[in-house]
């Protein structure tokens, strides 16, 4: 069976479709801290994640980032570079060990001619992708920090008993990479939130103990 069954991209697709596309893809396996992209690279593949962990962000001429995403086994970046030939919109590094799966572009673009059925299924992920992006501009324009820090606490949260638990590592600067503020800010808010006892914080990992406030 195909690994590439549990790749959403390509939910909806037969055996035979799937091991069409494997046989185009290589296997890479790269270091922790290993950059994959860079924003403003010349984009010719697509890459799905098989093992490990990478972080997307974009940063300016003084080297601030912001977050856009973490990704894991089963996600997949750089499909945008399958249907144009701008240059790459954001960078990714890993941030554990990590292997991929590649499809370079003129390959995917012979199997999409080729099967109308993968046209469509990348026709619905881009739709996923741009409602997402629309609710993230939406969270960035209209709420203030706590709100900001609080939604992005319990989109990465999952439910572990009577807790949640945020199973990615997180520094107070990720934090505020992912949301557009000062560490300081997230920093003092974190603290409010662990001193009301909301939230635990043990070695990067973040707990969710009772349910969040609304507003700070």
């Amino acid at each position: 069976m195909s690994d590439l069954k549990n790749i959403s991209i390509f939910e909806g697709l037969s055996e035979e479709e799937l091991s069409a596309i494997e046989a185009l893809a290589v296997t890479r396996n790269y270091p922790k801290n290993s950059v994959i992209i860079n924003e403003g690279d010349i984009a010719n593949a697509m890459y799905m994640v098989s093992s490990g962990k990478v972080r997307v962000y974009v940063s300016d001429d003084q080297g601030k980032e912001f977050i856009l995403n973490s990704m894991g086994p089963g996600e997949y970046f750089g499909e945008l570079s399958l249907l144009d030939d701008e240059k790459r919109s954001a960078s990714v590094i890993t941030t554990e060990k990590s292997t991929f799966s590649i499809i370079y572009k003129d390959e995917f673009t012979k199997a999409i001619e080729a099967n109308p059925n993968l046209a469509m299924a990348m026709l619905r992920n881009l739709a996923s992708s741009v409602r997402q992006l629309t609710d993230n501009i939406k969270t960035l324009a209209l709420q203030d920090v706590y709100g900001r820090i609080r939604k992005t606490l319990l989109n990465m949260a999952v439910e572990k008993g009577d807790i949640m638990v945020v199973e990615e590592k997180l520094t107070q600067q990720d934090i505020a990479n992912r949301i557009g503020s000062s560490r300081e800010m997230v920093a003092r808010i974190l603290k409010d939130l662990t001193v009301g006892g909301y939230i635990l914080s043990e070695r990067k990992q973040f707990q969710i103990l009772k349910k969040l406030p609304e507003s700070y």
